[in-house]
């Protein structure tokens, strides 16, 4: 955790680390054709999970930086999962993507807002965007209630010290 506290500097300052990694509730969510996926399905992998919403402005200005690390670094060992909690269906944030060119980030959603639930619960959200670092067991290392420039040098090697 020493090495993750050191990295969170500059763009991703912000970043609360904890004194220890924290497990995590089973969170689930939907994605576009409306399955039900669950955080657990990302076991092994470093995840960012961004809670984010249209209606959000700082939520819409981080979403293209979000795109450029997962193009970037997402793959094997690193992903992101941004969740939208717009209400109704999944034809708004849908068209947020694609009218910004989001293309390496998927839609998954949240509308009944279940997971900001959680973590509000936690004390781990308070607003949008909210996102959360994940090991590869599934327990937090990190947090940041607010936006972040995740496409920046400093964001980077924030998720290679993950």
């Amino acid at each position: 955790m020493a090495a993750l506290e050191a990295a969170a500097q500059g763009e991703v300052a912000a970043v609360i680390v904890p004194k220890e990694a924290a497990p995590l509730p089973e969170m689930r969510f939907t994605d576009a054709e409306g399955s039900e996926r669950a955080l657990s399905e990302w076991h092994g992998k470093v995840v960012l999970l961004n809670l984010w919403a249209t209606w959000c402005v700082p939520c819409r200005e981080e979403m293209p930086a979000l795109d450029a690390l997962q193009g970037e670094m997402g793959g094997a060992d690193f992903e992101i999962v941004p969740v939208s909690l717009d209400r109704g269906d999944a034809s708004k944030p849908a068209q947020f993507l694609s009218e910004t060119g989001i293309t390496h980030l998927p839609l998954y959603r949240d509308p009944k807002n279940e997971l900001f639930s959680t973590l509000k619960s936690r004390g781990q959200a308070f607003g949008l965007p909210t996102t959360l670092l994940i090991d590869r067991e599934g327990c937090q290392i990190g947090h940041l209630p607010g936006p972040a420039d995740w496409s920046s040098d400093d964001a980077k090697a924030l998720i290679r010290a993950a």
